[in-house]
């Protein structure tokens, strides 16, 4: 595409100056190519164009560990977030007091703006953690943050999750599930939450007050219905740590049915068992007393 003149300024034979407004953004990381011709068309030179902004300070930087194992942090671009060009993001961290500088080396392919920190962990110290970014127009770096590994540790799922009737009572059910296991020796004060639905609602009731135990009972639940259950754990004091904890994710649903009612609706009325309890009354009244009464064919 020719550019119109009064875009550009000849200030010598050698010498050109060009100004560019209301461009749209590189498509392509390798930029866009403006080139210089004489009146024969033959190029005299070349630049390459990269159309698009300097990146802002990342923002919005959050970290958790998985049972202790390893490290992983997430963050979002800064400002608008899309610089419209190639831009290079780097999870960098130390041990506050002690530590080189080091950069995380696992980084996620299905969610970007992710990395996972997976070797030579060290508990009970705090790290420094921040993200670097940078692309051909400059560079910005997050605020740091300072975190113990068991300060953000989120556990497995509990795992082993049953759920069962409470004898006939048809608006009870118990549910049981065991801790997570890469940890279960730890979670002396671990906190547990439940959740449950009916099987045609997308709508959840969570019970917050189950405490640490492995084993709660639902009730005030309709009979004859279908219940999704799932649970999840809180590593609240794991190693002595006075942080609230992270939940971790619930565990798959698990589902039962409360028993169906046996007891006749309020106000219906079972005309044929009425009939025969009356019968059976009479006959018992007349055997007790010797009555006989008028008319009767029994």
């Amino acid at each position: 595409q020719q550019l119109p003149s009064f875009l550009y300024r000849v200030l010598s034979p050698t010498n050109l100056s060009v100004t560019l407004a209301g461009l749209n953004a590189s498509r392509q990381t390798s930029g866009d190519n403006l080139v210089c011709h004489n009146h024969k068309g033959h190029i005299l030179a070349g630049s390459c164009l990269y159309v698009g902004m300097p990146p802002e300070k990342p923002v919005n930087l959050t970290c958790w560990s998985r049972n202790t194992k390893d490290l992983t942090c997430s963050w979002a671009p800064g400002g608008r977030g899309e610089t419209n060009i190639s831009t290079q993001y780097k999870l960098k961290y130390k041990l506050r007091w002690y530590g080189t500088e080091k950069e995380c080396e696992d980084y996620s392919h299905s969610q970007p703006y992710s990395c996972s920190i997976t070797q030579d962990l060290h508990l009970f110290t705090p790290y420094e953690i921040w993200v670097e970014a940078s692309n051909l127009l400059g560079q910005a770096a997050s605020d740091i943050i300072i975190l113990d590994i068991l300060d953000v540790v989120t556990t497995d799922p509990p795992s082993g999750v049953t759920v069962s009737r409470v004898g006939q009572l048809e608006d009870q059910l118990s549910v049981r599930w065991v801790a997570p296991p890469a940890l279960k020796d730890f979670l002396f004060q671990a906190k547990y939450q439940i959740r449950y639905r009916l099987e045609d609602s997308q709508d959840w009731k969570v019970m917050d007050d189950v405490g640490n135990q492995t084993s709660c009972r639902l009730a005030g639940l309709r009979p004859g219905t279908v219940y999704f259950v799932q649970v999840r754990c809180n590593p609240v004091g794991i190693y002595g740590s006075r942080k609230a904890g992270i939940w971790s994710e619930w565990s798959h649903p698990t589902a039962a049915s409360t028993p169906h009612s046996e007891r006749l609706m309020s106000g219906s009325c079972d005309s044929k068992s009425s009939g025969d309890s009356n019968s059976t009354l009479r006959r018992e009244l007349k055997q007790f007393f010797g009555w006989v009464l008028q008319g009767d064919k029994s």
